[in-house]
């Protein structure tokens, strides 16, 4: 019997809603387990279909793989990969005979492109098991499936006995990497890299120039890293290694030079192609996004020719993207010779000269053998059929840009630097013209100063949702990761998992939603991915320890509890220190917090009867409640930390609320005053809750989030009946 998506969900939330035993290391909550969860169920992405699971196989001598077809050396480097990763996931293969894995796949002259093939059939049986697929890719895909089916038990090693037919809702399966507000090292990105083979993502959009840094070696134009410090750009041949590296693992990388807004990298190496005269670099609140390209200069356009001349033979992908976005009208309207051309050329606005730009880029890009993408702003002006156009700023503009005729790749709604957290991402869906964007509510509750700023990201609640022609355009999404508050030991944790919860989003079927099951998985795929390189853990313990040398322990009880601010109120929160809170407590605090949800979820299941969680719920809530007094202790003299000191004051009080519940305690008073503690931090929340509240209301000391309220509250309702 075989189930398609949405039947497989429903096979999901057949499981025992228990704690899985995968929490960060230390927490009283490890180990505490109702029920075990089933490998099958553990699936992320989830398959088109899924048979219902037969038992297991033991694995313990190890896996051999069998090729039915010759495999070219792409594939017997994938299978090399498979055998390493397999390794680290269910340990060394033992004695006895190995499981025999047959692997056949087709030709695929498309490979590495928006047509490749990716469909495969995995079948693990009781001797062996057979994975067919109709491409390279399908066999990359099926093998990252058959790790996902492997666990270890007292007796070894075994896979699950399943049969699994899968392809991608999506071609275009992407992440946008920033690496010119923090740079980095050609390992990081190769990490991420092997991440993404793992959770099926297929495209890394490299953003690698910006108003910080043009972070590629230029040899036609070679002030462009001059002004870079000399670690802290890519030589042409580290470009090379990371796009054979990705190709290797069925990644195509996507590269973007912004044109010809977010500029100021370029005009500081060649001023004469500058709309304005160069900023004072030492000034305060600079906005390095602000400078602009002169497009009236005949230079520029040269410029521009030759740069993505250079550029493009680095990367042979189909794709180039010129950016096109935030272009500030008053760097050209402001400059009176640009001004003079704009009359003269019939130019009224801006955005008008900027659309006769953008076709120029459109035409030296396709002259060269590629094809141009831009963000939304360079669809608002009639530009050719074929730039492919990537939403950003709200949802509609996936409606306006394919009844335009353009081929779309959303990544409205899937910005992960607004911090949100991964559930609020994965409910948005790249066919929804209205799933995300600024909502009346929203602006109702904090009018913008200047509304004129807004509009383009309001939420449209009339957009028409996409007739059939229009879903055909839409290539895929991309998950953004703008690193303006990303330093490179945060890039793990900043990225995944909530990356993967994107990954499973742009392959699996729409109506694959079940939230708390992508809760119950996470942890369990981000396992995976720490076992196989991902440094996630092991970066934040570093940060934790570099902040408090030898007792970082009570940071790390209140950063695993709570989440930073969201909707760029960090940001905010950041601008007057610069840098400063990438070495405090809210860099190593994760948008997702394990401990809080499996937290809420057990004091949920308390307050619905489950009654035997009350001594595990008492022993979390007790070590939360001593932790406030060590807390303190540890940051005695350290800024940074005696800055949060209330919040970790917050975490203790609520606690001692939660223990009352638990323990019996009668009275009204310090029933009264828990719940208007619940009150204010709630309404912390609410103070992020959108772009306009970030920027206008008040947010928590340190930018600090407490992620247990839920649960609290429940137990508090439990208490008051």
């Amino acid at each position: 019997m075989t189930q398609t998506a949405s039947q497989c969900g429903r096979i999901v939330r057949r499981r025992v809603r228990g704690a899985v035993g995968l929490l960060l290391a230390g927490s009283v909550l490890a180990g505490i387990s109702v029920g075990k969860a089933r490998a099958e169920v553990s699936l992320l992405p989830v398959p088109q279909s899924v048979s219902v699971p037969n038992g297991v196989a033991p694995i313990g001598g190890g896996v051999q793989i069998a090729w039915d077809t010759r495999p070219s050396p792409l594939l017997q480097r994938a299978a090399a990969r498979f055998t390493t990763r397999l390794a680290a996931i269910a340990g060394p293969a033992g004695q006895g005979d190995p499981y025999v894995l047959h692997v056949s796949a087709g030709p695929d002259r498309a490979y590495l492109s928006v047509d490749e093939k990716e469909r495969y059939a995995l079948t693990t049986a009781a001797k062996g098991a057979r994975l067919e697929a109709d491409g390279p890719a399908g066999v990359m895909h099926g093998l990252a499936t058959l790790l996902q089916l492997v666990r270890t038990t007292p007796d070894g090693a075994v896979v699950e006995r399943i049969h699994i037919e899968d392809a991608p809702r999506f071609a275009w399966r992407g992440l946008l990497l920033d690496v010119s507000r923090h740079f980095d090292t050609v390992e990081t990105v190769e990490r991420q890299l092997d991440a993404m083979e793992l959770v099926k993502l297929n495209v890394l959009h490299w953003h690698l120039s910006d108003g910080t840094a043009f972070r590629v070696e230029s040899r036609t134009y070679p002030q462009l890293q001059a002004m870079t410090a000399p670690d802290q750009y890519y030589t042409q041949a580290q470009i090379r290694e990371v796009v054979s590296y990705a190709a290797d693992r069925g990644i195509r990388v996507v590269p973007e030079f912004d044109v010809p807004g977010h500029a100021l990298a370029i005009v500081r190496a060649y001023p004469e192609l500058a709309a304005q005269p160069l900023p004072d670099m030492s000034a305060k609140g600079l906005n390095l996004n602000n400078a602009a390209l002169d497009p009236t200069n005949p230079q520029t356009l040269r410029f521009v020719r030759v740069l993505y001349g250079e550029m493009g033979r680095l990367f042979p992908d189909r794709y180039i993207h010129a950016g096109g976005d935030e272009v500030v009208s008053s760097q050209w309207t402001k400059n009176p010779a640009i001004a003079a051309y704009m009359k003269a050329h019939g130019y009224e606005t801006a955005e008008a000269l900027q659309a006769a730009f953008t076709g120029q880029v459109a035409a030296i890009i396709a002259s060269q053998g590629h094809v141009m993408m831009g963000w939304d702003e360079v669809s608002e002006a009639p530009i050719p059929k074929n730039v492919v156009v990537e939403p950003w700023r709200a949802s509609k503009w996936t409606g306006s840009a394919t009844r335009a005729g353009h081929p779309v790749v959303v990544s409205a709604g899937y910005y992960l630097d607004l911090l949100r957290p991964a559930a609020t991402h994965y409910a948005v869906d790249p066919f929804d013209t209205r799933a995300d964007g600024i909502t009346p509510e929203q602006l109702a509750k904090f009018p913008p100063k200047h509304p004129e700023f807004s509009v383009p990201f309001e939420l449209d609640v009339n957009a028409p949702p996409l007739d059939d022609a229009q879903k055909k355009l839409v290539l895929g999404a991309e998950g953004t990761l703008w690193a303006e508050m990303v330093s490179e030991p945060m890039l793990d944790s900043r990225l995944w998992p909530r990356m993967a919860a994107l990954a499973e989003r742009f392959w699996s079927a729409q109506d694959v939603r079940d939230v708390p099951d992508l809760e119950r998985r996470l942890p369990v795929v981000m396992t995976e991915l720490e076992a196989t390189g991902l440094q996630a853990t092991q970066h934040r313990n570093a940060m934790r320890e570099a902040m408090v040398p030898g007792r970082s322990e009570p940071l790390a009880v209140l950063t695993d509890v709570t989440v930073p601010v969201r909707n760029y109120a960090l940001n905010h929160l950041a601008a007057p220190s610069g840098e400063a809170m990438l070495s405090a407590p809210v860099a190593v605090a994760e948008p997702d917090s394990f401990v809080a949800t499996q937290f809420n979820a057990m004091a949920e299941r308390y307050a619905q009867g489950e009654t035997a969680l009350a001594g595990p719920l008492r022993q979390i809530l007790q070590r939360w409640a001593d932790n406030d007094a060590a807390f303190v202790t540890s940051a005695k003299g350290i800024p940074a930390l005696e800055a949060v000191a209330p919040v970790s004051h917050a975490i203790g009080q609520l606690s001692r609320a939660g223990l009352n519940v638990l323990n019996g305690r009668s009275g009204s008073a310090w029933r009264m005053d828990a719940v208007r503690l619940l009150q204010d931090q709630e309404a912390a929340f609410e103070n992020s809750a959108s772009m306009l509240a970030s920027a206008h209301a008040p947010q928590p000391p340190g930018g600090l989030l407490i992620a247990i309220l839920p649960g609290i509250r429940a137990l508090l309702a439990v208490g008051g009946r």
